[in-house]
């Protein structure tokens, strides 16, 4: 108690305050320009990390990617430009509702239900972090294949839309990202010799493209005069500007839900915050009472890849302070932190440095709260920016799109593919392909690719898939639940087509 005690007045200090206050606001902006990750902005804090102490640096640095996290779903709703790939799911229904003239209602959501996920995530990391860490690190390469196709299970049974279009949709989502190397040879697949290719298509510039350019194509088929109207009118109504109470109550059961979805991938190393975000949005329709308003502007729609999104950041730190293994590429920069300020990361960490590991904690719950309250007043300049004209803001974002995508890896190249997946995305859009789909294939072949092949080396070192199966407890409780959800999915598609049931949105 008495470490406790102690971390608790570092973090009470005016240095630390300042500090979280300072990541904060840094991480919002920066999380608001398309291609600047969450990742890149706590990565600018590392080197500056080092001259500040432990219970100051750090927190300031986790400040800066929960600012960060909220910041990039700024953009996704008001411009269809997600500010990092976690904010994609959020443009689903997010600018929809924008749309309607509910850009501040949405706005609103998005900064509870990420503070909502983020203080979930964080008080589970301060009292669970043990026995959650001791679950995840018996995950292996096949039990991660294995949630991966949870979410492709997911993705089948909730589109509605003409199924092949929705096959070829996630086919050619999963061919995109069969280009570059091979992660186990090395060997280039699908290059045609292009040395640009060699390391695989972009994340950012295909999001950007999808999401924002296409957009920017759209608005082009519109009657010049119509350029001259602002790009996004809000209502004048307070309650469309506004969460209420009892909205808030509403989101409850799928805030809680998804942060949990979220907290549970975070804590296993190499998912990250966007397969969460897309997995909880998926649950959440699939669970929702009305999931036919999923796609036009829900608010659970928001809230849920929201939370799941946010959660991720606590959750992250759960492998990494039990076992220094980190989660994802932000929890690799905090670890490298950490082993700047000499704290070691692992089980002797609690011994060894117990108050500046507690002082973290509590700045941890103050960044969230800091957070809250930096982005009521980040909403009111976000929406002066959109009620621009149109023939000005629509060539601002092109800049800042264009911009994003050179960012991520300083090419050209990059800016000329943004520009084709726009064009695909308008093309996509016009004849009712599912371009989301294409966009979760993308993000997900990678992880189950490599853990597939992972699996298969593993299956012949152990003399046989018999053996490995049976020395793996958590893989064959896996493996009955997928064999189960298998035939449910079945029997739901085959009950729609026996007795017509409406398909509702793609």
């Amino acid at each position: 108690m008495e470490n406790v005690l102690e971390g608790i007045s570092l973090a009470l200090n005016f240095n630390a305050l300042a500090g979280i206050l300072l990541g904060i606001v840094l991480g919002q902006i920066l999380g608001s320009i398309p291609g600047l990750t969450a990742a890149m902005a706590v990565a600018l804090l590392v080197p500056f990390s080092f001259y500040f102490d432990p219970w100051v640096g750090i927190p300031m640095m986790l400040a800066m990617f929960k600012g960060s996290l909220f910041g990039s779903s700024i953009p996704a709703i008001l411009l269809r430009t997600p500010g990092t790939p976690a904010a994609a799911a959020t443009v689903i229904d997010g600018n929809p509702l924008a749309r309607r003239g509910k850009g501040g209602k949405a706005m609103h959501t998005v900064l509870f239900a990420s503070v909502f996920g983020d203080s979930f995530s964080d008080i589970v990391l301060i009292f669970g972090a043990g026995a959650l860490a001791a679950v995840a690190i018996r995950f292996g390469p096949s039990e991660y294949a294995i949630l991966v196709f949870f979410a492709l299970l997911s993705l089948i049974s909730l589109h509605r839309g003409s199924a092949w279009k929705g096959i070829a949709a996630i086919s050619a989502g999963v061919l995109l990202a069969c280009i570059g190397l091979d992660p186990i040879t090395g060997a280039p697949r699908l290059t045609f010799g292009n040395a640009e290719l060699f390391d695989g298509i972009g994340l950012i510039p295909m999001l950007i493209g999808f999401l924002a350019i296409s957009e920017v194509f759209r608005q082009l088929e519109q009657p010049v005069r119509l350029l001259g109207e602002r790009a996004l009118a809000f209502s004048s109504r307070r309650e469309d500007n506004r969460l209420s109470g009892k909205e808030r109550l509403s989101l409850l059961p799928t805030l809680l839900r998804s942060s949990a979805i979220g907290t549970a991938t975070g804590a296993l190393p190499g998912l990250g915050s966007t397969v969460a975000a897309f997995i909880a949005y998926n649950e959440a329709r699939r669970t929702a009472a009305k999931p036919e308003q999923f796609g036009k502007g829900s608010l659970h729609g928001i809230a849920a890849p929201e939370a799941a999104n946010n959660a991720v950041g606590g959750a992250n730190l759960i492998p990494l302070l039990a076992f220094g293994i980190p989660g994802d590429v932000a929890a690799a920069l905090i670890l490298g932190a950490l082993l700047i300020q000499g704290i070691t990361p692992g089980p002797v960490a609690f011994r060894d440095n117990p108050a500046p590991i507690y002082a973290i904690f509590v700045a941890m719950l103050l960044a969230n709260l800091v957070n809250y309250l930096v982005g009521l007043g980040f909403i009111p300049l976000a929406k002066k920016m959109v009620s621009l004209p149109k023939r000005l803001l629509f060539p601002a974002v092109l800049v800042l799109a264009s911009a994003g995508a050179y960012a991520m890896r300083g090419s050209l190249f990059d800016v000329q593919l943004m520009f084709v997946f726009g064009l695909v995305g308008w093309l996509m859009a016009k004849y009712r392909f599912p371009s989301v789909l294409l966009l979760i294939g993308f993000i997900l072949t990678p992880i189950l690719e490599r853990s597939i092949r992972q699996t298969l080396i593993l299956v012949e070192a152990a003399d046989g898939w018999f053996a490995f199966v049976a020395s793996r407890p958590v893989l064959m409780i896996l493996l009955g639940v997928l064999a189960i959800l298998t035939a449910i999915v079945v029997r739901q598609r085959l009950m729609m087509k026996r007795y017509g049931l409406p398909k509702g949105p793609a």
